[in-house]
């Protein structure tokens, strides 16, 4: 049964995203420093949040650090001067939602390309709410979509048709991709704005060591954040005979082999391990998205201050 707070099924649409916008109500952007869902414990430490820009200069005044002196215009008055500075008006926020095929897999809730498209649009929601400018890339099989950052609803509503569109054509049997993980963050680089607070929603079932160098040039003028979302079955397997399909054929998988069900779960911890080394090295946040709990849920624990949590 689906809810406001919750939509369950394999595909989403724009009347679902738009009901998730009550869930931006009370979050910031930046990441609570103790969220379980961190990859990377020191990850608070990384994030930057809203930084200083310049205001105004003025003279200088007793107590002023003397840090801020503005020396060219102190040289060309022969009078000190001091820059003075302002918390950032709105940091653009950019959002890259992976809806590859591969993303078109669930055991519970809902499938990992509809959990991509609810976070990715309470990402939206809040950013709007910040008046911050939000731009966008949707990544399909075999082509994506760019939207330019702009303020307000309309695009909010830009990205959510796109999330539809893209969410819609997905199928099974799982299609090639034209596009690997390398290719998105080496795309995300070169259109992301220096400054931007980049969110990218995905498996990452191909990050592989080629990536890493795109994500360090990308991280080196951006926020970047990884959203890694998995389904539990791919985590750890039932214990319990199951069937599994990728829409043409279908495998059955005995329970009672240990040494399967063990090699499984090292392979899913090892990739993640991966991932959040390539993190810690570049400078860019990791954090994990299990596609079983309610997004509500995920949100809370990733963004909510203390004292609403």
């Amino acid at each position: 049964m689906k809810t406001k707070t919750q939509p369950t099924g394999v595909y989403t649409n724009v009347e679902e995203l738009l009901q998730l916008r009550h869930l931006a109500k009370d979050i910031s952007l930046v990441p609570r420093k103790k969220s379980s869902a961190a990859m990377d414990g020191d990850a608070f430490s990384r994030s930057r949040g809203r930084g200083m820009e310049f205001a105004e200069v003025r003279a200088y005044q007793p107590g002023d650090d003397v840090r801020n002196i503005d020396w060219r215009v102190t040289a060309r008055t022969q009078k000190p001067y001091t820059k003075l500075f302002q918390e950032e008006k709105e940091r653009p926020v950019f959002l890259v939602v992976d809806q590859r095929s591969p993303m078109f897999f669930g055991s519970q809730n809902v499938f990992k390309s509809v959990y991509a498209a609810q976070i990715a649009a309470i990402l939206a929601w809040s950013a709007n709410q910040n008046n911050d400018r939000i731009g966008a890339m949707v990544f399909g099989d075999n082509e994506h979509n760019d939207l330019r950052a702009k303020r307000g609803k309309h695009a909010v509503l830009g990205l959510l048709n796109k999330l539809q569109m893209f969410n819609g054509r997905l199928q099974s049997p799982n299609q090639p991709s034209e596009y690997t993980c390398t290719d998105i963050i080496n795309d995300v680089r070169r259109v992301a704005k220096p400054g931007s607070s980049v969110f990218i929603i995905s498996d990452f079932h191909d990050f592989e060591p080629d990536s890493e160098k795109p994500l360090s040039l990308l991280s080196r003028h951006s926020d970047t954040h990884l959203v890694k979302v998995f389904d539990p079955l791919e985590r750890q397997l039932p214990g319990s005979q199951i069937s599994v399909s990728n829409g043409s054929q279908r495998l059955k998988i005995l329970a009672g082999s240990k040494d399967l069900y063990r090699r499984f779960h090292e392979a899913f911890e090892q990739h993640e391990h991966f991932i959040r080394k390539a993190c810690s090295n570049t400078k860019a946040l990791s954090f994990r998205a299990d596609a079983s709990l309610p997004v509500q849920q995920w949100v809370a624990d990733v963004f909510l201050s203390h004292n609403r949590h």
